[in-house]
Parts: C-alpha cells; sequence; structure tokens
C-alpha cells in the first residue's frame, strides 16, 4: 500500500517540520501526482518497489505534458524529501531518487518598481480610516521587505515602534526582527492610533494588527485586492504583485551600497544565493546608466 506512508509524511511535514500551509500544499500537489503516477502507471503497489527509472520515466512525461523546467524542479524537490523520509523511517531499503538531475532553469529576475513608482505607489491621501490602513500597510511592506503572508499574520504585539523594528515569523516558523524607518513607523503609529479601532468593531477580540472593514484578520487575496486598486488609482501600468514590494526592498537597499548578508536577514532568506539574484539587478542597472551616460559606450 502507497498511501499510508504518504499520510505520515504530510503528517512529518506539518507537525515536526512545521512547514506553512502554503508549502504543504505544493507538496501535496506535486507527491498526488508522483503517486497516481506510480499506481496507474508503473503498477507498483509498495514504495520498496519503486526504481530510479520509475521517477525519471514520471518526470518525462511532466516534460512531455509542457511542464516548466521549474515545476520540474520543484516536484522533484519533493519527491526526494518523501523519498528521504521513506529511508528514514527504514520503510524502503534503498534511496530511489539518488541522482535524479534536476533541469536547468532559466532565472528570472524579479520585476522591480523604480524609486519614482514607489513615490506614487504610497502617496495615498490617507483621509479615511481603510486608507489610513492601506497607507501604513504599503509603508511596512516597503520598508521591511516582509512577504505578503508575514504581513497579513502580523499581531499589533510584533510592533515595537519605539525601539523602531517589527518581529514577524517567516517560512519554517522562523522568527526575525526587521528595522523600521521613520516614515513606515509614523505611518503605522496613525494607523494605530487613529483608523484601527475605527476597523475593529466593540467587543472583538482580535490581535491581528491589520484587520478588514468588518474588523477581522485582513487576507492575503484582501491585500492583493487593495494594491491592485492602489496601483491603478496611482496611474501606474506595470503589473505590481505584493512581492514587487519586497523585490524592490531588496533592489533598493543594494542599489544604495547596503551589503547582501545584511540584506539576507531582513529578507529571511536561509540560503545567501537566494539573495544573489538582486545583485543581478543592480549589476543590470549600473550597465544601463553606463550605455546611457558613458560617451564611449
Amino acid at each position: 500500500m502507497l498511501k499510508p506512508a504518504f499520510d505520515d509524511f504530510f503528517h512529518y511535514l506539518l507537525v515536526e517540520r512545521g512547514v506553512s500551509d502554503n508549502t504543504l500544499t505544493s507538496y501535496q500537489r506535486d507527491l498526488k501526482n508522483y503517486m497516481q503516477y506510480i499506481e496507474k502507471v508503473s503498477r507498483k503497489a509498495e514504495w520498496n518497489d519503486i526504481g530510479r527509472t520509475d521517477i525519471s520515466a514520471f518526470l518525462y512525461k511532466l516534460k512531455e505534458d509542457g511542464k516548466s523546467p521549474a515545476t520540474i524542479a520543484r516536484t522533484i524537490s519533493s519527491i526526494r524529501a518523501f523519498h528521504h523520509f521513506l529511508i528514514r523511517e527504514q520503510l524502503v531499503d534503498h534511496d530511489a531518487s539518488i541522482h535524479i538531475e534536476t533541469p536547468k532553469q532559466e532565472r528570472k529576475l524579479p520585476g522591480t518598481l523604480s524609486s519614482q513608482d514607489v513615490e506614487a505607489l504610497l502617496a495615498i491621501n490617507a483621509n479615511t480610516p481603510l486608507k489610513v490602513r492601506n497607507k501604513a500597510m504599503l509603508e511596512l511592506m516597503y520598508a521591511t521587505g516582509l512577504r505578503v503572508t508575514e504581513l497579513v499574520s502580523l499581531k499589533v504585539s510584533d510592533l515595537h515602534l519605539t525601539m523602531g523594528f517589527v518581529r514577524c515569523m517567516g517560512k519554517g516558523s522562523k522568527e526575525r526582527i526587521v528595522p523600521l524607518g521613520d516614515v513606515a513607523k509614523k505611518a503605522v503609529d496613525d494607523y494605530l492610533q487613529n483608523a484601527r479601532r475605527h476597523l475593529v468593531k466593540r467587543g472583538q477580540d482580535q490581535n491581528a494588527l491589520f484587520v478588514n472593514q468588518h474588523g477581522r484578520p485582513l487576507s492575503r487575496q484582501g491585500f492583493w485586492k487593495i494594491l491592485k486598486g492602489i496601483t491603478r488609482d496611482a496611474g501606474i501600468r506595470k503589473q505590481i504583485t505584493p512581492h514587487t514590494l519586497r523585490h524592490s526592498f531588496a533592489t533598493h537597499l543594494l542599489e544604495n551600497g547596503a551589503d547582501l548578508r545584511s540584506v539576507q536577514e531582513m529578507l529571511g532568506h536561509s540560503d545567501i544565493s537566494t539573495t544573489q539574484i538582486y545583485t543581478h539587478i543592480t549589476k543590470t542597472r549600473l550597465k544601463d546608466i553606463y550605455q546611457s551616460y558613458h560617451p564611449r559606450a
């Protein structure tokens, strides 16, 4: 039977590893397809019967189905994690995922905003409680580089405005401290003092920092919708996602002389190679400046 070990693996991810809901969903999607292939095409009933050729055939099918190298690479990572779990639990006597090659991926540079675009985006006329909240959220996100999930998960107690920092829980339940600039501190303080109490209804025991118009915690989808509206109102035509603000935060820090290790820590990257993609952006910008202004370019 294949499914019991499958279920045990997801319990291990949730309870022992403490992965986020998004990560768990990603593993489930990848491995559900993998298990279905093993059952219906490879016709294997035990994980110990799986060989490297079974995995290679499954990956080849993904390629034939038009899956991108990034999707295939993520699937390989999920399969490896699962087979390492099977070895650890002594459910198999070999690692079928060993020597499986990960396809080379074209590394796409993340989209960023210019300083002028950021100014336009943050020029919110905060004349209602919801607009005060929106300005506080965007100022905070650009000032800290938080992921959208981290932003909407913040509690009021995570703010330390006097000391000038915010505490957040990142991927893998890793806590980190990120400094806040004066502009973001002022916007968040304005929200706390003058707007949030109008949104949280009387009698609601609500610890979430950012709430919707009904006084309940704001969702990721809710923030996305708000950002799209603000982008449209600001007259910015390029597509902006919540992650665009995070990318812009990192890029603008590096362009202005911040060191890579500090940016890595503020972003909550476990591996500095993830942060290094931003150096490509800054180098591209330097090249553009050179081409534009050097007389012999």
